[in-house]
């Protein structure tokens, strides 16, 4: 199962969402595999932490060695580096992805990440991938190589706006290249259930029939402590409310996958 959490607006929590549930994923006994594709590495920097020690290979390394031929170029499961937590493994942004678009782009490498994935085959259970709040080369591999697609949603107009666009893109990926692609829930973040406008925006996307979650994430400033302590919750406070959202939201999206309810919307 390869899930990808993207938005294309920034600030939505993608990183967040995406290291916590990898973390819940791994702690619950899948063999699970985070891979970083943002450039900024907050993935990255979140479970590993800023002083970890330098990689010696990431996902800038695996994409140049796909603009490269080489003899005998490496295995993806070469790139793949331990986190330090059980079950839980990274491939890893790296800042120089960035100059590396523009080349990837026009030599259409747009498949190599499904590629790797494909090459990885049954060595893990799940997959989760982080994205740029950009639908670039690298948001695109990532949509072409996943089953489902999870969608971070701040209660704002502006979130609404980003979200019909987006759903427009993924009708385009489908289309074009990732028929089976499935949007497995609209994840709403930062709620806070006593306001009056997360309340109303969330009950017009139920009523025009976006697959949104029943987990709503609240704020809180635990997530940033946690951001800081390179900790994802389940290890940071496991009993923090924070963290049993994150364990309800995996719950749900685990028993509707297992019951094939992924949606396409």
């Amino acid at each position: 199962m390869r899930r990808v959490v993207f938005n294309q607006k920034g600030g939505v929590g993608k990183s967040t969402i995406t290291s916590n549930l990898a973390a819940i994923s791994a702690h619950q006994g899948l063999k699970t595999l985070l891979i970083d594709l943002d450039p900024q590495g907050n993935s990255t920097q979140y479970i590993l932490g800023r002083d970890a020690k330098p990689l010696d290979y990431t996902l800038a390394d695996f994409f140049d060695q796909a603009l490269n031929f080489k003899i005998r170029p490496k295995k993806s499961a070469e790139f793949v580096v331990p986190t330090g937590y059980d079950n839980l493994d990274l491939l890893a942004s790296h800042p120089a992805l960035e100059e590396l678009q523009v080349k990837l782009e026009s030599r259409y490498k747009i498949f190599k990440l499904r590629e790797a994935l494909d090459e990885l085959g049954g060595q893990y259970d799940r997959v989760y991938i982080d994205t740029p709040p950009a639908l670039n080369f690298f948001s695109r591999s990532a949509l072409i190589a996943a089953d489902s697609v999870l969608i971070p949603f701040d209660c704002d107009e502006f979130s609404r706006r980003a979200l019909y666009n987006l759903m427009d893109a993924l009708n385009e990926i489908r289309a074009d290249h990732n028929p089976s692609l499935a949007v497995e829930g609209i994840v709403v973040n930062q709620f806070q259930p006593r306001a009056s406008l997360p309340q109303k925006l969330v009950a017009e996307l139920l009523e025009e029939g976006h697959p949104v979650l029943n987990t709503c994430l609240s704020s809180s400033v635990k997530i940033r402590e946690s951001h800081e302590a390179a900790k994802p919750m389940i290890h940071f406070m496991p009993a923090h409310k924070l963290s049993l959202e994150f364990l309800a939201m995996h719950a749900e999206i685990e028993a509707a996958a297992s019951k094939g309810k992924k949606k396409v919307a």
